[in-house]
């Protein structure tokens, strides 16, 4: 009989020895061989003989089967179990992780940034697609009480009561006393699995630098080391703990790249509690499950370890291949929206004799369905030379048995219409203006990248792709915008400010960076830019701290002008012919609502700055949109500070004026508290904004609008 399976000998021999707690010397005696054969066995200088494989497996109180294949630890020595983060020696206290308070305990957040990491992880050099599933299992009656039991309930079980007796105090504890209630008292439990296949898996050592510490171990660390990646704070993972009442979390990784010799299996759980006190001990928050580091003090550590198939089966973490990836399971999902969506469907489940359980998990797969295909349509999609990154789908499960069956997420489904503009651009079928319908048109916009370090100058102008053709209804809002960037995750949704009046319904999609084509000029800088002026939840691009500190105070200008050139572009592509004649133009006049232009008032004293031109449009809220120029006088480099003004148009009495929803300097100026100011020598100012609909008195589409420049703080002008 040979030596022959996954790990190498040596390594795994010391690691069990570890666990067991037993000396080379001690092992020698038990298997009656020298202490220098023994230390051969581990440094690989030699191997045990067949007969004396036997002897060492009785020594460490496994089976024959164990020491052959090498693909798990023995279970000898210290067993799997949770280790509680002791006190703070300096009474310090965390209540919760602050970094799960960045996002709700939404699955529509949780799907974004759970795939937006996958993506990032994407092993790009075979070429395929990172596959990511969602499962949605809901346990009752015998199989929640094996999973309690294989999760060790009865060991944590002081620990939530600790944490259920101060919920009135701590907003974490009362979401962890609900969801302890909500399993008792209802007898179900919810998991909610995410796997990835094609992905690297969370590689390297429990605590060094790697991604498995920078996962499990750590908070704010982010690795990613690709310019196309998506996240950049290290928060996105904390969505997963913050959509678990129960805040836990276990993950079985299969690796990329070996770890002591071995791939599969590599499992570990986290818990996340605020501080507690039991029986006079304090303990700080987290918690681990895995196996207790021999090599810490008392052993009091605990690290991942390698399980076998029994295991990860026991604890609803088994993977179908062997495929690089990792497996995140979600202990007691939940989603406040999910409870509300869920009502809808009340009256079709009663005829199927479905409860209130199975109409909350239905309600949570249809909201991963959307929330999927509405971020993601453009990873999903390919064409030409261009293969999709990504594959999702979702499928819904009780007690192992199928609700819903698994439901790829089709992007020509999710997104008709913007899908149609991408493929056309990666199969090279785009046209200059829309003569018909179907067609996609295509315009470069450029995007101005400053220099880094607030040195003054463009450092280069990267060609941003425009993309826009008719809409269809499964799009949704119609006349937008969804800018994305390398990894191909909508970042930015906007609608486009004074649209001419009758035109078609589009939508439009905006390319960046790598995006627009790797071959791009200064596409990699320009993912840089924009991946700095991402806030944590990479829903927009604007102002960061990052992009102040990297490139200077007013970078965001730039990307101001990027959206003023991109909704240019976009009206110029979906505008009209102008009819000839008077008799057209005297309609359209008639209809419009918005003055193209407002007069100023008249101040005594210098010359004022003044509007210049007015755009304005409808939201899909029912709020002005407004986009104003303002001219600036020449001479002087003080120009007094001006209150942009937005009132309703009346035929008499006072005009009622509207508040600001948003306001935010696109070029020329800044905003500081609703008022503009003006950058020195600057010859036109841009800026835009958005009123608020509760200060509207009527409807807005039966309004007029008219927006005044007031010297000063303009209360008083």
């Amino acid at each position: 009989m040979t030596v022959e399976a996954g790990e190498d000998f040596g390594p795994w021999l010391a690691r069990q020895l570890k666990l067991a707690r037993m000396t080379q010397t001690q092992l020698a005696l038990a298997v009656d061989v020298t202490r220098a054969a023994v230390s051969a066995w581990i440094t690989g200088r030699a191997t045990p003989r067949p007969e004396t494989i036997e002897r060492i497996a009785q020594a460490l109180n496994t089976d024959l089967a164990t020491v052959h294949t090498r693909t798990t630890d023995t279970l000898a020595g210290l067993p799997v179990g949770w280790y509680h983060r002791p006190g703070h020696a300096d009474g310090g206290r965390e209540l919760g992780n602050a970094a799960a308070f960045a996002f709700d305990a939404d699955v529509g957040v949780l799907a974004r940034e759970t795939c937006q990491n996958s993506l990032d992880e994407r092993l790009a050099e075979n070429g395929r697609p990172v596959r990511v599933r969602y499962t949605l299992h809901e346990l009752t009656g015998e199989a929640l009480g094996a999973f309690r039991k294989a999760i060790l309930w009865d060991e944590l079980h002081p620990h939530y009561m600790a944490v259920s007796k101060a919920a009135s105090q701590q907003k974490v504890g009362r979401v962890v006393d609900a969801g302890v209630r909500d399993m008792f008292e209802k007898g179900r439990l919810v998991l909610l699995r995410i796997d990835d296949y094609n992905a690297s898996g969370l590689t390297g050592d429990d605590y060094g630098d790697g991604k498995f510490s920078a996962v499990v171990r750590r908070q704010l660390e982010s690795l990613k080391s690709g310019r196309g990646a998506g996240g950049s704070y290290g928060l996105g993972k904390a969505t997963l703990w913050a959509t678990s009442a129960l805040g836990m979390v276990l993950i079985n990784s299969t690796l990329s790249v070996p770890h002591e010799g071995r791939t599969e299996r590599r499992v570990i759980g986290r818990l996340e509690l605020p501080w507690r006190f039991i029986e006079g001990r304090p303990y700080a928050g987290p918690a681990w499950l895995g196996r207790p580091d021999p090599d810490s003090p008392g052993a009091e550590v605990a690290r991942s370890w390698w399980a076998d198939e029994e295991m990860v089966e026991r604890l609803h973490l088994a993977r179908d291949s062997d495929e690089p990836g990792t497996s995140f399971l979600i202990v007691g999902a939940h989603d406040v929206a999910s409870l509300d969506q869920s009502t809808l469907d009340l009256d079709a489940d009663e005829e199927d004799g479905s409860d209130d359980g199975t109409r909350d998990i239905r309600a949570m797969h249809r909201r991963l369905v959307e929330a999927l295909g509405r971020d993601f349509w453009a990873a999903m999609t390919g064409g030409g030379s261009r293969l999709p990154l990504l594959e999702t789908s979702v499928r819904t499960l009780r007690n192992g048995e199928v609700v819903i069956e698994e439901e790829k997420v089709d992007p020509t489904d999710a997104q008709p219409s913007r899908t149609r503009a991408l493929r056309a651009f990666y199969d090279g079928t785009t046209v200059d203006r829309l003569t018909e319908a179907g067609q996609v048109a295509l315009r470069t916009v450029p995007l101005r990248l400053p220099l880094s370090g607030g040195r003054r100058g463009t450092l280069g102008t990267h060609p941003a792709v425009l993309l826009v053709t008719d809409a269809e209804d499964a799009d949704g809002t119609s006349n937008q915008v969804h800018s994305l960037r390398g990894n191909r995750m909508t970042i930015k949704k906007s609608g486009v400010a004074g649209l001419p009046l009758g035109v078609n319904a589009f939508q439009a999609v905006l390319l960046v960076g790598q995006a627009a084509g790797e071959s791009a000029p200064f596409a990699e800088e320009a993912e840089e830019f924009l991946r700095a002026a991402e806030p944590p939840e990479h829903d927009r691009w604007g102002q960061t701290e990052e992009l102040t500190l990297r490139w200077s105070h007013t970078a965001h200008h730039r990307i101001a002008r990027l959206t003023t050139e991109v909704n240019a572009a976009v009206k110029d592509l979906v505008a009209r012919p102008k009819r000839s004649g008077g008799q057209g133009g005297a309609k359209l006049r008639k209809a419009l609502t918005v003055p193209r232009k407002t007069a100023p008032r008249r101040h005594s004293g210098p010359v004022l700055p003044e509007l210049d031109g007015l755009d304005a449009s409808i939201g899909a809220s029912g709020e002005w949109q407004i986009t104003a120029e303002v001219k600036l006088p020449r001479g002087g480099d003080e120009l007094p500070a001006m209150t942009p003004v937005v009132l309703l148009d009346v035929r008499s009495g006072s005009r009622p004026k509207l508040d600001w929803a948003e306001l935010v300097a696109v070029e020329g100026c800044e905003v500081e508290d609703g008022v503009l100011r003006f950058t020195p020598r600057a010859r036109r100012a841009i800026f835009r904004g958005s009123t608020d609909v509760a200060s509207h008195p009527v409807r807005t589409a039966l309004t007029r609008l008219v927006l005044e420049l007031r010297a000063g703080k303009g209360s008083e002008a």
